[in-house]
């Protein structure tokens, strides 16, 4: 199956390199390209797209507003941000809008590549311990507005879930949840795949988000 990509950013030579990069590899495809947040907008409307990298500072529109745009569609592509620099609040405000994580814009290919392959596939979260250090610095910022709301929902998942959240929130992938809780790892891509279901969540940046919105997860990793 073919990973079909769209790059949204307003450096055409960043575009080119990328594209040289995914046209070598036999399951993707550049199917789109946009200099700017409208155009990805408007491109999105009448191509299919499975996976957008998605540049920030972009004119017209930037990449976070866009990229909220995008996530409120039904059906909608999964997004990666890139960012030029580490723990920016431009991707913190990303991950908030929907993307299903971010990138630096140096990463190597070869993980370029395997974060496209994973956001795809929905398996895992890219960078969980990047994500969560990120959170870490702006979870001050977050809205405490609905928090009790949310709170509530947390009383939807078993002691085991709950337990599971916890550990995604803290950066660890399913094989080393699998590791802390003496389980299998398809066991435990189950409880990941029920605690999205019954939270209504897209992917794991938005459990670990929720961990910290509702205090499960404080600051630093620790439990709430």
């Amino acid at each position: 199956m073919t990973i079909r990509v769209m790059l949204v950013d307003d450096q055409v030579l960043l575009r080119t390199g990328f594209r040289m990069v995914l046209a070598a590899q036999p399951d993707m495809e550049v199917v789109a390209e946009a200099g700017d947040g409208v155009e990805a907008l408007q491109v999105l409307k009448a191509t299919a797209v499975d996976v957008v990298l998605m540049d920030v500072r972009m004119p017209k529109l930037d990449g976070v507003e866009a990229t909220r745009r995008i996530c409120a569609e039904p059906d909608a592509p999964k997004v990666l941000i890139l960012t030029t620099f580490d723990l920016d609040e431009y991707a913190f405000s990303g991950l908030k809008a929907g993307a299903s994580g971010f990138m630096l814009k140096d990463v190597p290919p070869g993980e370029l590549l395997a974060a496209i392959r994973s956001v795809h596939s929905g398996d895992a979260v890219v960078a969980p311990s990047t994500t969560r250090r990120l959170l870490d610095r702006f979870a001050p910022m977050l809205p405490s507005a609905g928090k009790e709301h949310r709170h509530q929902e947390l009383d939807r998942l078993t002691d085991r879930e709950r337990e599971v959240m916890v550990l995604v929130a803290q950066g660890l992938s399913n094989g080393e949840i699998a590791s802390r809780l003496v389980l299998s790892e398809a066991t435990v891509k189950t409880h990941v795949g029920r605690i999205l279901t019954k939270l209504g969540l897209r992917d794991r940046v938005q459990v670990v988000v929720l961990a910290y919105e509702t205090g499960l997860v404080r600051a630093g990793g620790g439990h709430g």
